[in-house]
Order: C-alpha cells, then structure tokens, then sequence
C-alpha cells in the first residue's frame, strides 16, 4: 500500500510526456481489457442456463492445503460458481470494453481517463463479487443466529481460524473441539494455559449435559459429529456458506 503515491506520481510523469513507449502501453492495456472481455462474454453464455440455487458455497471446491496462499481460494471455482456471479461479470466486461474503447480509439489524455474510469467500474464489478462471496468466507450470519439465540455454552470444531469472526461479532468465550493444531498448538501444551481444548470424550459428555450447547462445524466435519453424538441430537440453528451452528436442545 505505501507505494501506490509513489507509482501513481511515476505514471503521471510519464503521462505528461506523450512517450512512444506510452502509446505502446495503452495499446496492450486496450487488447488484454478486449480479450478479458471476450473470455467473460464465453463464461456468461456458458452459465446462461445454470441454475444458482442458495449461496455460493454449493458450487465451490475445497482446496484447504491452498488457503495459507495469497490467492488461495482462486482454485475453488468452478464453472458452475460463475452462475451466481453474473451481475459482477457483466459489470466486469462493461469496464474491460470501456478500457479497450479508450485505449484503441481516443488519444492522450482522454485515454487515460477512460482507463480510470475502467478500473473505477472494475472495483465495482469486485465489490458485487465479494458481496456473493461473502457467506463462504464469513461467518457473520453465524454469529448473528447465534446472538439471537437462547444463552448457552459455545463450542468450535476443528480450526480456530475458520470461525474467528464469530468471536469478533459476538464478543463471547468458546470451547475448541480438536482445535489443538497450527499455530494455536504451541501454547495450548504452556502451565497455565486456557482450558478451552477439549477432546471428542469432553464433547460428548458435555453435549449430552442438560445445559443448552452450540456447536460451529463445516459441512465437511459434520459427519464426525454425527458419529459422536448421533444424527438425532444436532438441532440445526442456522446455515451459510458450508458451515453449520447446531445446538443440542430444539
């Protein structure tokens, strides 16, 4: 971030001496904004007919081995998941035709404007995606049932980062079931450590306890709960993005 002054004071420079490279430039800019708009046009009728059922997730892959990756989530689109971001890619191929528009067809300053204006809708088109993402990489409509909800106990299966936000939003305490692992694993083993770690054992018998629990799982840990404590005794509160809130009293 400290750079972007420094980068937008060196293209200014160079905007203001009409160089050859320059118009070299705008040329490029205007063919990659031309093919990028092109490969957007073939998603679009691809999905054309793909229904968009629910949210997102339903179309996504997991690919966790990539998450500590900038970028990592890229690998877990689909064709399918591009149905559910048709708003955003119109929005995206509008911008990228205003960029080849004005790279091709006007000239000095007025091309750079129009290049502007095509990352101005750009960021748009990004903030509508990011939106459509947003109950697969937030917790927050979790942790708002959760609020909602009768008090009671608060337990977190597996990684503590998958269900972070839910300690932002809800300002509470949880228990971390088989979430003794990354980095998290280091002072748990410390004297004097929180006793938050509980085991598969602890979870049962603590499930099975008249006190009301909650429970956070992913879809793809929710068959180990099943196992533990049987389909029967998970009450769900709520679901988004692939992820759970289940309680063990209705």
């Amino acid at each position: 971030m400290p750079v972007y002054p420094a980068l937008a004071l060196l293209l200014g420079s160079a905007m203001s001496r009409e160089s050859r490279w320059l118009k070299v430039g705008l040329r490029i800019v205007g063919t990659v904004s031309l093919f990028a708009a092109a490969a957007i046009a073939v998603i679009l009728y691809s999905v054309r007919r793909m229904p968009a059922p629910g949210d997102i997730s339903r179309a996504l892959e997991q690919h966790p081995e990539a998450y500590t990756l900038s970028l990592g989530h890229i690998g877990d689109l689909t064709l399918a998941s591009f149905a559910y971001l048709r708003v955003p890619l119109i929005v995206a191929a509008v911008a990228f035709l205003i960029g080849a528009v004005g790279a091709w067809a006007l000239r000095s300053h007025r091309a750079y404007l129009t290049i502007a204006l095509m990352m101005v809708v750009f960021f748009h088109a990004a903030h509508l995606a990011l939106r459509t993402f947003d109950p697969y990489l937030s917790s927050r409509p979790l942790a708002e049932a959760l609020i909602r909800a009768p008090a009671g106990r608060l337990i977190l299966n597996g990684a503590y980062y998958v269900f972070s936000s839910v300690f932002f939003y809800t300002n509470r305490p949880a228990l971390l079931l088989n979430g003794r692992i990354t980095n998290l694993e280091y002072g748990s083993n410390a004297p004097g450590s929180a006793p938050v770690f509980i085991d598969d054992r602890e979870f049962s018998e603590l499930w099975a306890e008249p006190e009301r629990s909650y429970v956070l799982t992913t879809k793809e840990d929710l068959p180990h709960l099943r196992a533990l404590v049987g389909p029967a005794e998970l009450h769900e509160v709520a679901e988004s993005g692939g992820k759970y809130l289940l309680v063990n009293r209705p």
